[in-house]
C-alpha cells in the first residue's frame, strides 16, 4: 500500500448559489456551510484508511463565485492499495494508481473529468521518498459498472516509481559476491590443509544462508522467485559457494583414491634388488632448475609418505647405470610429476571455470533485468 497527503479540490457549477456582487468577487466560507449546500459525494476506491485533517479546525475551504461556480478544497490523507509485482525486486518498477468515484450518481446524474487533464496534478518539485525515484504522474479516467448499480466514472492518478538500488547493491549484491570469491580462495590453499579449507566453506554458506534470511525477512510472502532470489540461490546453490564445498569433497576423496593405490603398490615391491647403493636427499617444495639437474645420475626408488615429512620431502634416489638423458627424462617424469604435487587437477580447472562462469552469470543477470 501506499499512503498520500493531497489537496483535494472540486469545480463544479450551481446555480443556486449565485448571486449579484458589483465587484466581481468571490465568498469563502469555512467547513460549516458545506453540509448545507449539495458536494460530490466522491470517495477513494481501494482506500484502506483515509481521513481529513482536523488541526486546528476542519481542513475544509468553500469558496462561491457571483455566477454560481464553486471551488471546494480539503486537505486529506489517504492509504490505498497497490498491486505491485515483485518479480523483478529489486531492480522493479511499480506504477500505483489512487481512483475516485462518486459513490451515489451514476454516469446520468454526475460527470466526472480532470479540468485540465494531467496539468490537473501539481505536485511538489522537492517530494521524494527513501526507496523510490518518482518518476511520472498521469491521468486517465474511464467507466466502472457493478452489476447491482449501473455505471460510473471513475478517476485514475497514476504514477510511476522506480526503486533506488544502491541501497541493495550495498546491503545484499556486493556482500553475496564477496562471499562468492572468498569461497574461491579454498582452490588455492594445500589439498592436505582440511581444517582450512571445511572451516571456509562452512563460513561461506552460513554467510550466504543469513543474507537470503533477511532479504527475505524484509519482503512480503509472494509465491512467485524474485530478482534477488535468483542472484543470491545461484551464488549460494547452483554454482559457486556449495560447489566450492563440494569440490573439495571430491578432491579429498579423489587424493585417498590416489594415496591408496600408491600405497599397495609399495607394498607390493618393498625394494629394489640389484642396485648398488642409495644415497637420501632433502627436498623441499621450492626447488630451481639446477637443482633438478644436479640429480642427474639418479632414479627414484621409494618415496616416503607425505604424512610422514610435515616441512621436508625425503627422497631416497639409488644409482643408475642408464645414460645421461634417460636420466633426465626419468627425473622429469617422476621428480616433477609425482614427488611435489600439492594441487590437484580440480583446482587448477576450478580456478578458471568457477569465477569465468560467475562472470558470465553476472553479464547475463544484469543485462536481463536491469
Amino acid at each position: 500500500d501506499f499512503t498520500m497527503t493531497l489537496y483535494l479540490r472540486h469545480y463544479w457549477k450551481d446555480e443556486r448559489l449565485s448571486f449579484p456582487s458589483t465587484n466581481n468577487k468571490s465568498m469563502t466560507f469555512d467547513g460549516r456551510l458545506v453540509k448545507k449546500i449539495w458536494v460530490p459525494d466522491v470517495f477513494f476506491v481501494h482506500s484502506k484508511r483515509s481521513f481529513i485533517h482536523d488541526t486546528t479546525t476542519d481542513n475544509i475551504m468553500l469558496r462561491v463565485f457571483p455566477d454560481g461556480h464553486v471551488l471546494y478544497s480539503m486537505r486529506i490523507t489517504v492509504t490505498a492499495m497497490c498491486n505491485m509485482d515483485f518479480s523483478h525486486f529489486p531492480l522493479d518498477s511499480q506504477t500505483c494508481s489512487l481512483e475516485l468515484e462518486s459513490y451515489a450518481y451514476t454516469d446520468e446524474d454526475l460527470m466526472l473529468y480532470w479540468k485540465n487533464g494531467n496539468e490537473s496534478l501539481k505536485t511538489d518539485e522537492k517530494i521524494s521518498l527513501s526507496q523510490f525515484l518518482i518518476q511520472k504522474f498521469h491521468t486517465t479516467s474511464r467507466l466502472a459498472f457493478y452489476s447491482s448499480t449501473g455505471w460510473y466514472n471513475r478517476l485514475y492518478i497514476n504514477f510511476t516509481l522506480r526503486r533506488h538500488i544502491f541501497f541493495f547493491l550495498l546491503q545484499t549484491y556486493f556482500p553475496a559476491t564477496l562471499m562468492v570469491m572468498l569461497s574461491w580462495v579454498s582452490f588455492w590453499i594445500d589439498r592436505r590443509a582440511v581444517p582450512a579449507r571445511v572451516s571456509l566453506g562452512i563460513t561461506t554458506v552460513l554467510t550466504m544462508s543469513t543474507i537470503i534470511t533477511g532479504v527475505n525477512a524484509s519482503m512480503p510472502r509472494v509465491s512467485y522467485i524474485k530478482a534477488v532470489d535468483i542472484y543470491l540461490w545461484v551464488s549460494f546453490v547452483f554454482v559457486f559457494v556449495f560447489l566450492s564445498v563440494l569440490e573439495y569433497a571430491a578432491v579429498n576423496y579423489l587424493t585417498t583414491v590416489q594415496e591408496r593405490k600408491e600405497r599397495k603398490l609399495r607394498e607390493r615391491f618393498p625394494c629394489s634388488c640389484g642396485i648398488p647403493h642409495s644415497k637420501t636427499m632433502m627436498l623441499d617444495g621450492s626447488y630451481s632448475e639446477s637443482d633438478a639437474n644436479s640429480l642427474a645420475g639418479y632414479t627414484r626408488n621409494q618415496m616416503v609418505p607425505e604424512e610422514e615429512k610435515p616441512e621436508k620431502m625425503v627422497v631416497h634416489l639409488a644409482m643408475s647405470n642408464e645414460s645421461n638423458s634417460s636420466r633426465k627424462r626419468g627425473l622429469k617424469g617422476h621428480v616433477g610429476l609425482r614427488i611435489i604435487q600439492n594441487t590437484h587437477a580440480i583446482d587448477k580447472y576450478s580456478r578458471l571455470i568457477f569465477p569465468g562462469t560467475y562472470i558470465f552469470f553476472n553479464l547475463i543477470y544484469w543485462s536481463v533485468f536491469s
